[in-house]
């Protein structure tokens, strides 16, 4: 882990105004939008992998929902909770989720994850990603994926990544989990770049 936790902590280091980061988003108005079709309970256990020192945590707290907030860089996660305050319905976990957690996770109602996923180019990372993924989330659970689409950069943040096609999602996550709507977003970075995201909302069959 320590490879990729020196890279994101060095770039967090090196980005003191977060509105530099390529990845920035001023709101978290394009997930928030897939939570509300959804109607989640109030608290839903929410876990966010890679949350980096995005907005996102602070407004699922703000509308009452239990999070388990990870990310490999501890500097950011630092950064983060210092931003958001003590709060008790918040759980950190700097964590590589190429790698088996150390600690269990609770069954999750649903798992959040804006850039994760596409840098982890290895086939075995991956494989260590979805499993703790489906261990994880509850039948009638939710998993939100958004990373970049086949028409994105090969790149980024100095990284190479893995582009995704909703059909490649639904293979890795298995028959359990079921498709529910997907699109391709167009986001702007900062600096005016065009980066297009594959969001795929998908839900854990229960048990016949």
């Amino acid at each position: 882990m320590s490879g990729r936790r020196q890279h994101w902590d060095t770039i967090f280091a090196k980005s003191e105004d977060d509105s530099r980061l390529g990845w920035y988003e001023r709101n978290s108005d394009q997930i928030l939008g897939y939570l509300d079709r959804l109607d989640l309970a109030i608290p839903s256990t929410i876990f966010i992998a890679g949350a980096g020192t995005s907005m996102l945590p602070g407004d699922l707290l703000l509308r009452g929902h239990r999070l388990i907030i990870s990310d490999v860089s501890e500097l950011a996660l630092n950064t983060l909770e210092r931003r958001i305050g003590p709060n008790s319905r918040a759980t950190w976990i700097n964590t590589d989720l190429a790698r088996p957690l150390t600690a269990a996770l609770p069954p999750l109602d649903l798992w959040i994850d804006r850039a994760v996923l596409h840098f982890l180019v290895e086939d075995a990372d991956r494989r260590q990603y979805f499993s703790t993924l489906q261990e994880a989330v509850r039948p009638g659970g939710y998993v939100l994926l958004a990373q970049f689409s086949k028409e994105a950069a090969a790149k980024c943040a100095g990284l190479p990544v893995h582009r995704y096609s909703e059909e490649e999602m639904s293979d890795n996550l298995g028959a359990d989990y079921m498709l529910m709507e997907h699109e391709i977003f167009h986001y702007t970075t900062p600096s005016g770049a065009p980066r297009p995201y594959l969001y795929a909302l998908f839900e854990r069959q229960c048990s016949p």
